[in-house]
C-alpha cells in the first residue's frame, strides 16, 4: 500500500510539454547577455552592445548560444579577437583577455543550481 500521488510529477511534465521551460532558458539567455555586456572591455562600447542569445533545439535537447554580431571585415568576431588575442597588420601581437569564461561562469552555476533544485524538489 502506498500513500500519495504523482501530482508534482504530472504537473512538471505537463509544464515541460507546454514549453514553459523555454521561459526559464530565455531567462538564462538574458542573464548571459547582461553578464557579457558588463564584462566586455569597452573602447567604443560597440562589442559590448552586440551580444545576443539564441535557443536552439537539436536532437531532442535545447541549447543556449550566446552570439556577438560585431565583426571586423564581416567575418572576424571582435569579441573573439578580444578573448584570444590577435596579430596586427604591422607585426605586433595584442594579448587576449579572458572575459567570456568568467562572465558566464555565474550563469552556468545558476543553471546547475536551479536544475538540481528542480530535480530534487
Amino acid at each position: 500500500m502506498h500513500k500519495g500521488d504523482f501530482q508534482k510529477t504530472t504537473s512538471y511534465l505537463t509544464n515541460m510539454r507546454q514549453g514553459k521551460f523555454l521561459k526559464k532558458l530565455a531567462k538564462y539567455g538574458e542573464m548571459g547577455v547582461k553578464a557579457l555586456e558588463e564584462a566586455t572591455p569597452k573602447r567604443t562600447g560597440k562589442t559590448a552592445a552586440s551580444w545576443s542569445y539564441e535557443i536552439e533545439k537539436s536532437g531532442g535537447k535545447y541549447n543556449i548560444y550566446w552570439k556577438n554580431s560585431n565583426m571586423a571585415r564581416e567575418r572576424i568576431s571582435i569579441a573573439l579577437l578580444i578573448q584570444y588575442g590577435h596579430a596586427t597588420g604591422n607585426g605586433y601581437y595584442i594579448q587576449g583577455i579572458d572575459y567570456i569564461n568568467p562572465a558566464l561562469k555565474p550563469v552556468f552555476d545558476k543553471i546547475a543550481k536551479d536544475a538540481w533544485k528542480e530535480v530534487t524538489s
